[in-house]
């Protein structure tokens, strides 16, 4: 395995090159797209049978997004300081050498895959239940829709991120209208703060906390996504701080304003247990047509998850490829800046999850490697801080190195409660990488080759 100072030098190997024409607007855009999924209807209820308090549930997701927040504070001083598009498998490979970032970066491009696949088979899914027609047909409608997506991102990135802005902000404009709807129709108000004593989890409060807070950290998970991209910032020292604080700061906000507003419309008692909650909140406010609006307004909102899925797939690839862990091929960019290559290949693997019906165990597997890719990248900032002091920082991260130790903690302590409360899954992640180094090697052969 090569040394850390000779991974970083591989030269770059590709055809094209991405073009630098992005800004605060798409990194806002793209974060908001990504991260505001189907976490946020499902995850309500689910909180709810655990902590049937409404202070408690409300104060897992502010705990959710205070997490999001100050991770963003270090991996901001990383993606302004390594202004190379591909994620967090930049900063891995750069701190820790080619099998590191090999690691981050295949886990990080499968899985986005696979959310690529979910997002499509959920909008799919709710498709189907407004058309009867298309029941039975979820496998197709969601592939029409991924596919759909990636050709509208074929010709560049001016019309993939035009896409993008035009989608997230849709996104946005449909929650908001949801939850005005929920305070000027609601009527019952916050009687769910009488049902505050209530216990259905048979647990411990604190024990239930932690659980519901891996939920939630999940549905947070995407806050990182303009740093897929920031070779393609015009003005990356300025453009991704502000991206990403200003993209965690109005996700946050969102999720609160919708779990207000489901409670000021529902008691706790009701919404514990229900699968979508902001969905039952719509009944309540608009009668016998809420589902159908509910359905509807969700459908438009996700679109914006599969762009952004297919956007950051690319670059992860694109960003491995060009580094020679990977073919050579998939570096290659066209003449509007896409990767095409990376992306007929990322959107195949999306199609095959949605084909193959086993895109839910293996978002299960890799979901372990959300947090423990966060952890990776904190341990980045403390590597190179330390072996590069002399390197030109125009974004520091604020309150290093405690912010930072802060967040590395919170990550570890995240994946012991994951392993503890998903063993299967968590073991089968962990074989996975105990599996990936004879892939690498293999991968890294081929490449040179």
């Amino acid at each position: 395995m090569q040394s850390t100072q000779e991974a970083s030098a591989v030269p770059i190997r590709s055809r094209g090159r991405l073009l630098k024409i992005l800004g605060v607007g798409f990194g806002l855009a793209v974060i908001v797209g990504n991260t505001i999924g189907a976490g946020i209807l499902r995850q309500p209820g689910e909180i709810a049978a655990r902590l049937p308090n409404v202070w408690m549930s409300l104060g897992v997701w502010v705990a959710g997004g205070l997490y999001a927040l100050l991770g963003s504070i270090s991996i901001a001083e990383l993606g302004a300081t390594l202004p190379l598009s591909g994620g967090q498998y930049v900063f891995a490979r750069r701190a820790l050498g080619d099998y590191a970032g090999f690691v981050v970066g295949w886990s990080d491009w499968i899985s986005t895959c696979g959310a690529t696949a979910y997002i499509s088979l959920v909008i799919a899914e709710f498709a189907s239940a407004l058309a009867p027609a298309l029941k039975g047909r979820d496998a197709l409608v969601a592939l029409i829709i991924a596919a759909t997506f990636a050709l509208l991102q074929w010709r560049g990135i001016r019309e993939g991120s035009g896409v993008q802005n035009i989608t997230s902000l849709l996104k946005a404009m449909i929650y908001i209208s949801l939850v005005a709807a929920c305070f000027a129709l609601g009527g019952r108000g916050f009687h769910s703060i009488a049902d505050s004593s209530l216990s259905t989890t048979g647990i411990p409060p604190l024990a239930a906390f932690v659980v519901a807070l891996q939920g939630v950290i999940y549905t947070y998970d995407g806050w990182t996504g303009v740093i897929y991209f920031s070779e393609e910032v015009r003005d990356p020292a300025r453009d991704i701080p502000r991206a990403m604080f200003g993209g965690v700061l109005s996700v946050i906000a969102i999720y609160l304003l919708v779990n207000l507003a489901v409670l000021y419309v529902l008691p706790i008692s009701e919404v514990a247990g229900k699968d979508l909650a902001l969905g039952a909140a719509a009944q309540e406010i608009f009668g016998s047509h809420g589902d159908a609006i509910f359905r509807s307004l969700v459908i438009l909102a996700m679109f914006s998850a599969v762009n952004a899925c297919h956007l950051m797939a690319t670059r992860v690839l694109f960003a491995m490829s060009r580094d020679g862990l990977f073919a050579k091929r998939a570096a290659d960019v066209n003449r509007g800046g896409t990767p095409a290559i990376a992306l007929a290949m990322s959107a195949g693997v999306a199609v095959a999850f949605i084909l193959s019906g086993t895109v839910n165990q293996i978002l299960a597997v890799v979901s372990f490697f959300f947090v423990a890719n966060y952890t990776v990248s904190f341990i980045s900032l403390f590597v190179l801080r330390r072996r590069e002091p002399e390197r030109e920082r125009p974004y520091r991260a604020w309150g290093y190195p405690s912010t930072t130790a802060l967040s590395l903690l919170g990550s570890i302590a995240f994946l012991a409660g994951a392993i503890k409360s998903d063993t299967q899954n968590s073991l089968y992640a962990l074989a996975v990488l105990a599996a990936s180094y004879p892939v690498y090697y293999l991968l890294k052969r081929f490449s040179r080759r």
